[in-house]
């Protein structure tokens, strides 16, 4: 059974959302302005990183910068959908450039809990979630300027995602993909296929004209880059999801088609760093550096 929508969504109220693409992780970043202030949010960052040289840079979270700077605009929240699993938060190089509160769900002490036993974290690594400003529970609000956003649990991909539902907008992190993109995975650690499409039916409950903002977006069949669509549009032609898709049908797919996908490219760096805010680990000696569990994955 699909639990109910813990608040109302207020259509009425129709924030400005800037989009920003990274064509290697396929990633898509918000920055979401309060129509009736100059008050925004960023929404799901990310850190650029050459892993086969181990070398980190900024150049997407500047962009994100630079456009929060050019329109005289206000950070006050920085979002994070999930622990993303194929690309690095920017979290924390975007709070120290321009202030914010770093947000995410509080099922991330499941997530630390999780891989700081694949990582072999020792017990300096705080598993309480207390890296993030703001821990959500579902149904909790918050509010970037005049404008209420509400976080919605959407697990399944992860035991951590959130749906952040603000006016008419909603931003799903991997739950969903663009209509002919289906779903997203559910076979890392702390994943389901079952939850998932619970949780995916929990987002189609909500207003037909919602617009849905995707995390992800990979051009299926060669097609341009998308990441804005509906929950009608969703409903009808979501190739995995659509109306009359049972949770059987889903789960069975889903399971199917997991068992074929090849691990992300970055999944060893982007967890390690994704479970501390967007902070690289740090050795003894006191440098960054990077762990590579073997045969653990």
């Amino acid at each position: 059974m699909t639990d109910p929508i813990p608040f109302t969504p207020d259509l009425s109220v129709k924030p400005e959302v800037a989009a920003f693409y990274d064509k290697e992780t396929g990633t898509i970043s918000y920055v979401v302005k309060d129509p009736d202030s100059n008050v925004c949010a960023v929404i799901d960052s990310v850190m650029d990183i050459d892993y086969a040289a181990g070398r980190i840079a900024y150049a997407n979270a500047d962009r994100i910068i630079q456009h929060i700077k050019d329109h005289g605009l206000k950070l006050e929240w920085i979002i994070e959908t999930h622990a993303h699993a194929d690309h690095l938060s920017a979290a924390p190089y975007i709070q120290q450039k321009l202030g914010g509160r770093m947000g995410i769900g509080e099922n991330i002490r499941i997530v630390q809990d999780t891989f700081g036993k694949i990582f072999n974290e020792g017990t300096e690594f705080q598993r309480d979630g207390s890296q993030f400003d703001r821990l959500f529970t579902d149904g909790d609000s918050y509010r970037i300027g005049t404008m209420t956003a509400h976080a919605m649990e959407t697990p399944g991909h992860t035991p951590a995602c959130m749906t952040h539902v603000i006016g008419d907008a909603a931003f799903v992190g991997d739950t969903l993909f663009m209509p002919d993109g289906g779903s997203a995975r559910a076979d890392f650690p702390g994943g389901d296929a079952r939850t998932l499409f619970r949780s995916i039916k929990r987002v189609l409950a909500l207003p037909p004209q919602m617009r849905l903002f995707m995390c992800h977006d990979y051009g299926p069949n060669g097609r341009d880059i998308k990441w804005e669509t509906s929950v009608a549009e969703e409903r009808a032609h979501n190739i995995h999801v659509h109306d009359g898709v049972t949770e059987e049908e889903f789960v069975k797919m889903r399971e199917a088609r997991d068992r074929t996908l090849a691990m992300p490219k970055l999944i060893i760096p982007s967890l390690q760093v994704n479970i501390r805010a967007g902070h690289v680990p740090i050795d003894g000696s006191g440098k960054p550096v990077l762990k590579v569990p073997i045969n653990t994955l």
